[in-house]
């Protein structure tokens, strides 16, 4: 006897061994799809009638199984509703450490997210319905690896008029975010070394390791990143509008020195320009790239505008890697998906993106302004003025950390973005970066995003912090 239900309705492959008894067998096999999921919670089974006629059993039989699955707790059964299958409790094989074995902090003030609560569904539904109604049929097909030409259109003339980039259409390779077009960008520099901020997201560091390349530390001080220190490397990536993590904004004779080495040593400038929309205290800085696009790889995302779940990104290339980029594409996932790509441009070209940048603006500015009057004026609090973080210097970072955790408050580390984790000595006065990897004259700090909470938990969260730290 096997194939249970099978043309009752329900498409489940059941075995059952014959030595184990009819009833016997049919509760065993009913128990053992509902604990693996192929018997989905709340999900109707056939009656028992019905399910006797298909798999040749008195009717008895069946209903004698469903009744011991229901005392068991596998089923459900009321009357007029049938029998379904009942919800369990997770069984989860939590590794110490990993994210299913950690407990969820109550209030999450960690950096790299925005609010997505505060995504614009009604706008996107409408933007996909234009979409879908005019896409052609061809839309649905493999298509060019650099991405819809609807999107790189659009993409072309949004980055021109908000950030200053030069991006004709034919030089933009859509993504499936900004990591992608790291990734990319490293396996076509095949093996180069690359210069990375210190400090800097550490997995991003990685994800330039395992495609192939050397990372090399540039040190970042209260000016940004140092062209001077970029020795015996072929390119460097920077976050020029918002460094992260320490949020300064490249000074104007950094970036000019960047730009020198880039068309001097034939070296490329890869451009992060993950949250450059935002700036609260003047107009948002122009991107690097415009004052070098035969030198500057810009990249960008929609992961931190509208929310990291759609993963659509952008690189615009200079002209002599757009081939070997769009070949690497086409070789890592062909294209990035074309529905949202086409919703994406109808965004942009009913400026509807636009209105949703502002109002974002406007929201993430007064959550900065809420975080400023908590923290009461103290001193040692950097990268304000534009962006989704901000770096709060301490006098002990361990401490400050431990205090967090206990209050169920998560927070960004400062320690863990460094290229050579050590030792660390209080801030020097009027310092916003480190001296270096390897160095000790680092500041000490913990980075707080205030993007991620919703808007009702978002005062408590900054009451526990201003509580943390006062205590600390």
């Amino acid at each position: 006897m096997n194939d249970f239900l099978r043309g009752c309705g329900v498409d489940l492959h059941l075995e059952a061994d014959a030595r184990e008894g009819r009833r016997a067998g049919l509760e065993r096999a009913l128990r053992d799809a509902v604990r693996d999921g192929r018997l989905a919670p709340g999900g109707r089974l056939p009656a028992t009638r019905r399910l006797a006629e298909e798999l040749g059993l008195a009717r008895n039989t069946v209903k004698a199984a469903y009744d011991q699955l229901v005392a068991e707790g596998y089923l459900t059964a009321r009357q007029g509703s049938g029998t379904r299958v009942a919800s369990l409790p997770a069984v989860a094989a939590a590794v110490p450490g990993s994210a299913a074995h950690a407990r969820a902090p109550r209030f999450d003030l960690r950096p790299g997210s925005p609010d997505v609560g505060a995504f614009p569904a009604a706008a996107w539904l409408r933007a996909l319905r234009r979409a879908v109604a005019t896409a052609p049929s061809r839309a649905y097909d493999y298509g060019d690896p650099r991405g819809r030409i609807e999107l790189r259109r659009a993409l072309s003339a949004y980055l021109g008029r908000a950030r200053g980039v030069v991006a004709p259409p034919e030089r933009i390779v859509v993504t499936s975010g900004y990591v992608q077009g790291l990734a990319l960008l490293t396996r076509v520099l095949d093996g180069a070394a690359i210069a990375l901020e210190d400090p800097g997201l550490p997995f991003h560091r990685e994800v330039v390791r395992r495609n192939g390349a050397t990372v090399v530390p540039v040190p970042v001080d209260k000016r940004g990143a140092r062209a001077d220190a970029l020795d015996d490397v072929s390119a460097v990536v920077v976050t020029p509008a918002h460094q992260y993590p320490t949020g300064v904004t490249l000074h104007p004779e950094r970036r000019r020195a960047l730009t020198d080495w880039a068309r001097a040593r034939g070296g490329l400038i890869v451009e992060d320009d993950y949250d450059g929309e935002f700036r609260y205290d003047r107009q948002p800085v122009g991107a690097l790239q415009g004052m070098a696009p035969d030198r500057v790889a810009y990249l960008g995302t929609a992961s931190k505008t509208l929310g990291p779940g759609l993963r659509l990104g952008w690189t615009v290339l200079p002209p002599h890697l757009v081939d070997a980029v769009a070949d690497a594409k086409l070789h890592s996932d062909h294209h990035t998906e074309a529905i949202g790509q086409l919703a994406l441009a109808e965004l942009i070209d009913s400026h509807a993106y636009d209105r949703h940048v502002r109002a974002c603006r406007l929201r993430y500015r007064r959550r900065r302004d809420q975080l400023l009057e908590r923290l009461g004026g103290r001193r040692g609090v950097r990268g304000v003025a534009a962006g989704l973080h901000a770096l709060v210097e301490v006098a002990d970072e361990r401490e400050v950390l431990a205090r967090a955790e206990a209050e169920g408050l998560a927070v960004g580390a400062l320690g863990e973005h460094w290229h050579l984790p050590g030792a660390t000595a209080a801030p020097a006065a009027g310092r916003a970066g480190g001296a270096g990897a390897g160095g000790t004259d680092r500041p000490q700090g913990i980075v707080v995003g205030y993007g991620t909470p919703g808007e009702g938990a978002y005062p408590e969260a900054l009451r526990v912090l201003a509580s943390v730290l006062e205590g600390a």
